[in-house]
């Protein structure tokens, strides 16, 4: 069969070659020896370069391979291949096109898909560490052994915020279950190395040797992409030893053959190794795997909170030092821990560099006393340190001023709904002046969970745009969020009343109020700030032209 390479060639190129490779037979060495040596001599023979650093010994390269060779026979015992089977059901709703346009009957066809990865021999007991996703939602699992044994096995319990999972073997023969080692991932360091052991494309027994790359870093569950959203993994061991699809739930071990991690995602566009992959860190697996073979489920200690990593331009923006780091909370979620504790998320909205951000919340600065200098900070220590039901405090700034706020932590919600408020904003008519506002016309509902009179009228503050009239003037958005009607919404800022000594009952009558005035007009803004009535007197901007 012809290579790829050899279809590209064409047929008169190879009778040049033939015809020029005959001439030089014919011409002998002399040719060749003529061309070579008709240029001068050089005055002073080159010597050969030599490596700038030492060379390894035959002895440390022989030690080095008998390591490699070592971790081999003792870990490879321990990893398991995976192989699933689910059951899946596509009915004409689903496909209203596909079952006529294929002949189909008119009813529901059962198909079955197959998947593959690898797994770590936990115990002697049977029980063995894979990937949530190597197992999530399958019928039928079997395991092969490295001897080639294969046996059944059943699901005993799952993580998909840790992407870990358990399964079970039973009447494995005696001495088939050789249980992984396993090592401290808070004591490793980049530059260490790091070995996989796995069935990459389904070919058992594979090992592959890199290095750490980095620690520390934050996975979505579910993501292979460490900047998505969602929630994370922490702690994840980044490593550039090569690993690819069928490696997940594999081991990745130190030069000691002890497990540091469990292989779970790569980022590659190509789905193949593109030598940056990840590991669910030991010291996850430790806290997680015990109590997944005993209760079948993990909670995970939980905050409530969304945020991002204060940096130099939101810090400027929210009047702090350029120096100062920490969390920003952006987002507090209704009735979780934080809200309980009287955390607020932000309430300002501006620019940077083309980008819309919130800024105007808490900002977390420590928790329990330990420095946090980013928002990984905050879910590395909460997955290191903490339990549901524990205490925690925070050390936050809140406009500038130091503050302690007491949390007990929850359990993580197993799902969560993201649900959206429906806003108006006073920037929707084409003409008139800017108030620089994101508000709503407030509720009797959103009324009575800001403890108002159930009929008080006004729009309320939802959102403050940075640096805008509204902002200059000193209003103030909503940052406590509540649930109303199934619906996720803002509350406790300031409420518009009047506009000019003019009745502002709802968004219409503010927005056709801010349609008759002109930028650079000075107007009184009457509101209600925490049941107390307040001037302020406010310079209408121009709208801002959308980019």
């Amino acid at each position: 069969m012809k290579t790829g390479i050899v279809h590209k060639i064409k047929r008169p190129g190879w009778v040049l070659i033939l015809v020029l490779v005959t001439l030089l037979v014919l011409a002998g060495p002399g040719w060749y020896e003529a061309q070579v040596y008709s240029a001068p001599p050089a005055a002073t023979p080159v010597a050969p370069s030599q490596p700038s650093g030492p060379v390894p010994s035959a002895a440390e390269i022989a030690a080095l391979q008998a390591t490699m060779e070592a971790i081999y026979e003792q870990v490879n015992p321990s990893v398991v291949s995976i192989q699933v089977i689910q059951k899946e059901t596509i009915s004409p709703e689903d496909y209203p096109d596909l079952f006529p346009f294929f002949g189909f009957p008119d009813m529901p066809r059962e198909f079955y898909s197959r998947g593959a990865g690898s797994g770590i021999v936990w115990d002697t007991q049977g029980h063995i560490v894979t990937n949530n996703h190597v197992v999530q939602g399958a019928d039928k699992i079997t395991v092969t052994f490295w001897d080639g044994t294969i046996l059944s096995a059943k699901l005993v319990g799952t993580d998909p915020d840790s992407d870990l999972a358990v399964i079970k073997v039973e009447d494995a023969p005696a001495g088939l279950l050789k249980p992984v080692t396993l090592a401290d991932s808070t004591q490793l360091k980049v530059g260490q190395i790091a070995v996989a052991i796995g069935n990459p494309f389904g070919l058992q027994g594979t090992m592959t040797v890199g290095f750490i790359s980095s620690l520390g870093r934050l996975l979505p569950t579910g993501s292979d992409n460490p900047r998505g959203g969602g929630y994370t993994i922490p702690d994840v061991i980044q490593t550039d030893a090569p690993i690819n699809p069928g490696n997940s739930g594999g081991a990745l071990v130190d030069y000691q053959g002890r497990l540091i991690g469990v292989t779970t995602a790569i980022i590659s566009p190509v789905r193949a190794s593109a030598s940056i992959g990840f590991a669910v860190p030991s010291v996850i697996v430790q806290k997680v795997v015990p109590v997944l073979i005993t209760q079948g489920k993990y909670e995970h200690s939980w905050l409530g909170i969304s945020g991002v990593s204060l940096n130099p331009d939101l810090a400027r923006a929210m009047n702090l030092s350029p120096n100062q780091r920490g969390a920003l909370v952006v987002d507090v979620v209704p009735g979780g821990p934080a809200d309980k504790a009287g955390l607020r998320g932000s309430d300002r909205e501006l620019e940077i560099d083309g980008e819309t951000v919130r800024v105007g919340g808490d900002v977390i600065v420590a928790i329990n006393g330990q420095p946090v200098k980013a928002f990984d900070d905050v879910v590395a220590y909460l997955a290191r340190f903490t339990e549901v039901g524990q205490n925690v405090t925070l050390s936050i700034l809140r406009r500038g001023t130091e503050q302690t706020v007491q949390v007990t932590l929850a359990a993580r919600p197993s799902e969560r709904a993201e649900q959206r408020r429906t806003e108006r904003t006073p920037s929707s008519p084409r003409r008139g002046a800017w108030l620089g506002i994101t508000g709503q016309t407030l509720t009797p509902e959103l009324a009575q969970a800001m403890d108002l009179p159930a009929d008080q009228t006004g729009v309320l503050v939802v959102r403050i745009q940075a640096n805008g009239p509204a902002d200059q003037a000193g209003l103030r958005g909503s940052y406590k969020p509540v649930v109303i009607n199934g619906q996720r919404a803002l509350v406790g800022g300031d409420v518009i009343i009047a506009f000019d000594d003019n009745p502002v009952a709802s968004m219409e009558d503010l927005l056709d109020l801010l349609s008759r005035s002109q930028p650079g007009d000075q107007v009184r803004i009457t509101v209600l700030r925490n049941g107390e009535q307040m001037d302020f007197t406010v310079t209408l901007g121009e709208r801002p032209v959308p980019r």
